[in-house]
């Protein structure tokens, strides 16, 4: 199994341009469930290689996930992938039969979206205006296309310089499963971005062949998890208690989109949901001054 599992990561990696982290979850929950398979298979003195995925191992699976008291949530997770491992062997013909049915999920209630309130959002916003660095005009930049935009922060962060057109005013996005959209930005956004592109950023460019838009101190792309450190380090900065996240601002832009009368249609089309049920959510979270 520990085979098809790879060339199913490489699948993620090629065909639907997973993100390293996202690959790393599938990684780790599917070589779970080859080890429960190894397990099953070396009892009783039956093939340590592992047993065949059948029904009756992934009700066997199901049962010793929950013996391990996960949440409801990581169940979920590591089902989904499961799901996802198992339709990718039935089309590559390796397995006969759609046993997915036979992995049944956990009903997850997601809490509510938390976004932040306007006034915290400007204060936010304000913190980096405070420096004059390459890194704080770096910083702005981002932080106030990620709130112009609604972009997730792993779509930001693998945003190229090619991907932002000044003149049409759009930003191109990459988002899952490879859908491509393409969302408008306002004569602000533009300038604050035509600024760090014409100075700041060649402050931090180190190598011309470097295509990111938004570059670290070594003149690399800005990881995700660098990004989640800036955010948190000016929301402290700005007084602000709850913890903020670059989905925060993602929430905060649906909120107030909606507020200001935006439809459902149109903000699900700017966030990138598959389903609006998705996007329906952000209707039911109160509002902040």
């Amino acid at each position: 199994m520990e085979e098809d599992i790879r060339s199913f990561l490489d699948y993620l990696a090629r065909e639907k341009r997973y993100s390293p982290n996202t690959l790393a979850a599938y990684n780790s929950d599917l070589n779970q469930l080859a080890a429960y398979a190894k397990f099953e298979g070396s009892r009783g003195g039956r093939d340590p290689s592992g047993v065949a995925l059948n029904a009756g191992l992934l009700s066997g699976y199901i049962r010793n996930l929950k013996e391990r008291n996960y949440t409801a949530s990581t169940i979920a997770r590591k089902i989904a992938a499961a799901k996802s491992f198992l339709k990718f062997m039935v089309d590559k013909g390796k397995l006969r039969g759609d046993l997915a049915p036979n992995l049944v999920s956990p009903r997850v209630d997601r809490p509510l979206p938390r976004p932040l309130s306007i006034s915290e959002v400007r204060r936010l916003l304000s913190e980096p205006a405070k420096l004059s660095t390459a890194e704080a005009k770096r910083d702005k930049t981002m932080l106030e296309l990620l709130y112009a935009t609604g972009l997730r922060a792993s779509e930001l962060m693998a945003l190229n310089v090619e991907d932002i057109d000044l003149k049409a005013g759009s930003v191109r996005c990459y988002g899952r499963n490879s859908r491509v959209r393409f969302v408008p930005i306002d004569q602000y956004i533009i300038q604050v971005a035509r600024e760090y592109l014409d100075n700041f950023r060649l402050d931090l460019l180190s190598d011309e062949k470097e295509v990111a838009l938004f570059l670290n101190r070594r003149g690399e792309r800005l990881t995700r998890q660098g990004f989640w450190q800036i955010i948190q380090g000016y929301a402290d900065k700005a007084g602000i208690s709850a913890k903020v996240t670059p989905r925060s601002l993602r929430h905060s832009f649906a909120v107030h989109k909606l507020r200001g009368g935006a439809d459902l249609q149109s903000v699900q089309k700017l966030l990138g949901h598959a389903h609006i049920s998705t996007t329906r959510a952000y209707k039911q979270v109160g509002l902040y001054p």
